[in-house]
């Protein structure tokens, strides 16, 4: 008996242990197979637009953690098996997925993802996503600019720029404006640097019709390619330049007329002699002796009555713009050509007392030399006339 059971005992042992390397073999020779198709695949990214090699491309193992990055060359070199799939991936860029397969080198083009370009935006050196910047910078179309019909482009951005403070700095014609973004940065100057086609100048001299866009950047991160000078903020103006194509021709003008909406309602002779008697009787001097004042009366004995308010201001002062321009080029070079008028009329004095009239003209061109030299011109020029009373004192 106890032989018997002793080498039952075995065989039951030896069949637990056959049963668990019959189970196990499969697996190992899948692991030994995987381990045995693992080789290194290596190849170059590149653009589809200009064949040039990109920098920074993401290539992952497909349902792996297995990664890497093309170098300043575009090439890559990462560890793959046959069955598996490469997935390269890039900012504006299309993403591509390839299958290793037999291959040992894997040379990919990327196309331009026009969608998402329209999403990315350009700050100083880097590039971020729109949606992580549309509180830092601000934008205005020309066309917008043009249809609202200021004197001044940033007439027009009030109201419309959000963080942007802009006001004027009196009611004279062509008086400047004060502006201030997200509050005050700096004592004494808080007004932002302003940029027309990359050049410091004079936002209220530009012609409101030659802007193509107007962009205010508002915080630190947009503005620190600027320097000090963009402690308060930035704003890019960029004008309008020719494309290829036939030349066309556009005109614009308007008139309009401005009046004041609302005036004091001052007293008449009687009713200003009335308060006057009343005030000098409060002080215990009496009546005022109104014959001594001669020239109160015309010759017939009756009081001037004069309403010195009506007589300041000037009812429908007239404003005027006319704007002439041309664009156009070949495949060689562009051009865009602009006349500007504006003539405004103070509402204090009519014409005679305070008016403003300025001319502009612009020559924005590009000429392409060779494949890789471009020269441009942009040139502005600005005749200004104005006249007016002082600011601040009656």
């Amino acid at each position: 008996m106890g032989k018997t059971f002793l080498k039952d005992c075995k065989s039951l042992a030896f069949c637990k242990i056959a049963l668990i390397a019959f189970l196990l073999f499969p697996a190992m020779n899948v692991l030994q197979a995987g381990t045995m198709n693992v080789k290194t695949v290596t190849g170059t990214v590149v653009s589809s637009t200009d064949n040039e090699p990109l920098i920074g491309v993401s290539v992952q193992v497909l349902g792996s953690q297995r990664g890497a990055v093309t170098d300043m060359d575009g090439r890559y070199s990462i560890e793959a098996n046959e069955n598996q799939t490469l997935v390269f991936s890039y900012v504006g860029f299309v993403t591509q997925r390839v299958k290793v397969g037999a291959q040992s080198v894997i040379n990919v083009t990327l196309a331009e993802d026009r969608q998402s370009l329209d999403d990315v935006v350009v700050i100083g050196y880097g590039v971020q996503k729109k949606k992580l910047v549309t509180g830092a910078t601000t934008q205005m179309k020309g066309d917008d600019i043009a249809r609202l019909n200021t004197t001044s482009p940033l007439q027009a951005m009030q109201g419309q720029t959000p963080g942007v403070s802009i006001q004027s700095e009196s009611g004279q014609p062509g008086s400047g404006m004060k502006v201030v973004i997200r509050g005050l940065g700096t004592i004494g100057n808080s007004g932002p640097l302003y940029l027309i086609d990359g050049v410091g100048g004079d936002i209220s001299t530009v012609n409101p019709a030659d802007i193509e866009s107007i962009d205010v950047l508002k915080d630190a991160a947009s503005a620190a390619i600027y320097g000090a000078q963009a402690a308060n903020g930035v704003v890019l103006v960029t004008t309008k330049h020719g494309r290829e194509g036939r030349p066309q021709v556009s005109f614009d003008g308007y008139m309009g007329w401005q009046s004041v909406a609302r005036k004091a309602q001052m007293l008449n002779a009687n009713e200003y002699m009335t308060i006057m008697n009343e005030q000098s009787v409060n002080s215990r001097n009496g009546q005022i002796d109104w014959s001594k004042y001669a020239t109160i009366t015309d010759a017939n004995g009756n009081f001037y009555d004069t309403d010195w308010m009506d007589t300041m201001f000037k009812d429908n002062a007239k404003t005027q713009s006319y704007n002439f321009g041309v664009s156009g080029g070949g495949k060689a070079a562009t051009y865009a050509l602009s006349l500007g008028y504006i003539d405004q009329e103070g509402v204090v004095g009519g014409k005679d007392v305070s008016n403003y009239r300025r001319y502009n003209v612009r020559l924005n061109s590009d000429q392409k030399i060779t494949e890789f030299l471009k020269i441009g011109e942009m040139i502005g020029m600005v005749y200004k006339k104005t006249h007016g009373i002082l600011v601040g004192n009656q």
